[in-house]
């Protein structure tokens, strides 16, 4: 498959080029071709690879990618579970655990004039990139409150880990509570096993955003929630990242749900991306079969359950990955094409790239069907 994508367990800018009469029918160079949409990237990823040495062989669990994050966008990196889209996160922060080894380039973009070499920084100064240029809000996060400590005494812990003036970063503090619908006195003055669900999540976004990161990391922030607490939390999101500007990249196997709030998807399988586009162009027009076999696949409350096609076989091993296309054995439009050799990125359209041999054939012969409206539009 093409150059780009995330992780799992171990185990387990401008236009896009195309012509008068259609888009280009020729495949892209990897890097140009995820970077031609990016006009000002915040973060540019670049042949990005994590490894784990297994009694197996040696276990892939983010293969080779490549992508840029343009400043102050939300982008959506959707899959399966066990695609990799946690260890993409973990490589954004240089957060890999032993013995995994993080390999490649990850340059951050503190203004569109500065650079910064994020795989060689010494931990002094990874710690301070962190929380203060890039925040994290991990998987399962809402149980990781130290439950001996108060909300207050875990933004004190923030601030003073990080000499931050301390009568600043409170009063941000209660703005951020206060952004995300919360009293922020009472909050502050709970111990996590007294408040709700969604109000330790909120508790845990406004924490994460507390010393003024340019961009948040969002490892499957809502899955713990309810449907209704989901869509409640999306919509404080896209309130608060439009008021602080900031860089979001939210990370979620629930396609649905994050196109209500993403600028751009950017769609994962087997450790690597297969598509990358704006989230309307995607959810309209996908050009992978991948990526047309999951929207067919996701539940939608306008169609009828028959009309759900659960795809079939298993996502692939890390250890042992298919040759060529990594989707070729559940792809139905593989070719021996396919099987020999690994797709690079075509040109799908404006800012919209795939990685996928057959793309132009994806549309009629994997038909998928979408309500008239979706939420995000509604919500215009």
């Amino acid at each position: 498959m093409a150059v780009d994508d995330s992780s799992t367990d171990p185990d387990g800018g401008s236009e896009s080029e195309s012509s008068a009469s259609g888009p280009s029918r020729s495949p892209s160079d990897s890097v140009s071709a995820v970077a031609r949409s990016v006009a000002d990237p915040i973060l540019e990823i670049r042949d990005t690879t994590v490894a784990f040495n297994m009694d197996r062989g040696e276990s892939r669990v983010l293969d080779d990618v490549t992508l840029d994050i343009e400043r102050k966008e939300i982008i959506g990196i959707v899959g399966e579970s066990g695609s990799g889209k946690s260890m993409f996160a973990s490589a954004l922060l240089d957060a890999v655990v032993e013995p995994g080894v993080l390999t490649g380039d990850i340059t951050y973009h503190p203004t569109p004039d500065e650079s910064i070499d994020l795989l060689n920084l010494s931990k002094r100064e990874l710690r301070d990139l962190r929380w203060e240029e890039i925040s994290m809000v991990f998987q399962g996060a809402m149980s990781s409150w130290n439950p001996t400590m108060t909300i207050r005494g875990h933004f004190e812990e923030t601030l003073d880990a990080h000499d931050a003036d301390y009568v600043a970063g409170m009063e941000r503090a209660h703005e951020l509570l206060s952004d995300l619908y919360l009293d922020p006195e009472r909050v502050l003055s709970s111990y996590p096993h007294e408040l709700s669900g969604g109000m330790k999540q909120r508790a845990l976004i406004a924490l994460s955003m507390v010393l003024e990161p340019r961009v948040l990391v969002m490892d499957e922030p809502t899955a713990a929630l309810d449907l209704l607490m989901q869509r409640s939390i999306l919509k404080l999101l896209k309130e608060v990242q439009s008021k602080y500007e900031i860089t979001m990249v939210f990370i979620t196997h629930d396609l649905p749900l994050v196109a209500e709030l993403a600028d751009r998807l950017a769609v994962m399988y087997a450790f690597q991306f297969a598509e990358v586009g704006p989230t309307e162009t995607i959810l309209r027009d996908a050009a992978h079969p991948y990526t047309r076999s999951l929207l067919n696949a996701t539940p939608n409350l306008d169609a009828d359950v028959d009309e759900m096609k659960p795809i079939p076989g298993s996502s692939p091993d890390p250890v042992n990955a298919p040759v060529g296309c990594s989707y070729h054995p559940r792809c139905p439009l593989a070719t021996e094409q396919c099987v020999e050799q690994d797709p690079p990125f075509f040109d799908a359209g404006p800012n919209h790239q795939t990685a996928c041999f057959h793309w132009e054939e994806a549309a009629e012969e994997i038909p998928f069907s979408l309500p008239e409206q979706t939420d995000r539009e509604a919500s215009r």
